[in-house]
C-alpha cells in the first residue's frame, strides 16, 4: 500500500532516478573493466603495449568503479528513496541533493581519467589524489545535510530503523574518508600520506 504522499506525487524522485540509472551504467562499466583485467591475467598482450591499459592501472579503476561508482550510486539512490517514504516528506534542500548527483558523477569521471594515467596515492581503495578527495568530501557533506535534514523535517514521530543504518553508514564513511585519505599535497596531482614516515622526500638531506 502506498503512502498518501507517494500517491500525491510529492516526493523528490528525479535525483533518485538519476542515481538508479547511473548505478546500472557504472555497474556495466566497472564489471567490463574487471573482465578485461581478468583476461589480461591469461593474455597479458591484451594491453596492446599501452601503459594506461595495463593491469596495474586498470585494476584500481575496476575496484573504484565497482565500489564507489556502482555501489555508491546505489546507496545514494536507496537512501534518498527510503528516507522520503519513511519520513513522509520531500528531500531537504533539493538543489543540494542535485549537487550530490552531479558532484559524484564528476568524482567518478575524474577517477576514470586519472587512474589510467597513473595518478594515484598508492593506497588500496583510497587511490584518488587530493583534489578528487576534496570533491568527495564536499559531496559527502552535502549528502549528510540532505539526509539528516530530511530526517529532521519528518512528519512522523518515530525514525524507521532503515534510516538509523543509512545515517550510520554516512557517518562511518565520512570518518573513514577523512582519516584514511589524509594527505600532504606536493603538486597538483601528487600527495603523500599524512601517516608516512617523518622523513619526506623534500626533507631528506
Amino acid at each position: 500500500m502506498k503512502f498518501a504522499n507517494e500517491q500525491a506525487g510529492v516526493y523528490s524522485d528525479t535525483v533518485v532516478r538519476q542515481f538508479a540509472i547511473m548505478t546500472v551504467v557504472w555497474g556495466v562499466v566497472g564489471m567490463l573493466v574487471g573482465v578485461i583485467i581478468a583476461a589480461q591475467l591469461t593474455w597479458p598482450e591484451l594491453n596492446f603495449g599501452i601503459p594506461w591499459l595495463s593491469y596495474g592501472r586498470l585494476r584500481p579503476l575496476h575496484t573504484n568503479a565497482v565500489i564507489f561508482a556502482f555501489g555508491g550510486c546505489g546507496l545514494f539512490a536507496s537512501a534518498y528513496y527510503v528516507v522520503q517514504r519513511t519520513c513522509h516528506v520531500r528531500l531537504f534542500a533539493e538543489k543540494l541533493a542535485s549537487f550530490t548527483f552531479w558532484g559524484w558523477q564528476l568524482v567518478i569521471l575524474a577517477a576514470a581519467i586519472s587512474l589510467p594515467l597513473g595518478y594515484t596515492s598508492g593506497k588500496e581503495y583510497a587511490e584518488l589524489e587530493w583534489p578528487i578527495d576534496i570533491l568527495i568530501t564536499l559531496v559527502w557533506v552535502s549528502f549528510a545535510i540532505v539526509f539528516f535534514g530530511t530526517v529532521g523535517t519528518r512528519k512522523v514521530r518515530h525514525i524507521y530503523v532503515a534510516n538509523w543504518f543509512f545515517g550510520a553508514f554516512i557517518i562511518a564513511v565520512a570518518l573513514l574518508h577523512l582519516v584514511n585519505s589524509a594527505a600532504i599535497p606536493v603538486g597538483l596531482m601528487k600527495s603523500y600520506s599524512a601517516y608516512a614516515t617523518a622523513t619526506m622526500p623534500w626533507a631528506s638531506s
